[in-house]
């Protein structure tokens, strides 16, 4: 299974967690193998951080265009 994390990037992993994407600038990556163990407080924590980073700095999205045509 891979979880990939967007803005992975941006975030403290001091158990290094992330083992995949790590040459981009922006997203990072989990690879889990069958039988591979994951220290769960960690891995919360690791989602707890990824919420909050999402929640506090939402993405720009574009600007809608009109409905109506200018003519």
């Amino acid at each position: 299974m891979k979880l990939t994390f967007p803005k992975g990037a941006s975030l403290d992993d001091p158990s290094r967690l992330f083992n995949a994407s790590l040459e981009g600038n922006t997203r990072r990556a989990i690879d889990l193998r069958e039988g591979e163990a994951l220290d769960e407080e960690v891995f919360r924590t690791l989602i707890q951080a990824a919420a909050a980073l999402n929640t506090t700095n939402p993405a720009k999205r574009p600007a809608r265009a009109s409905a109506q045509s200018a003519n």
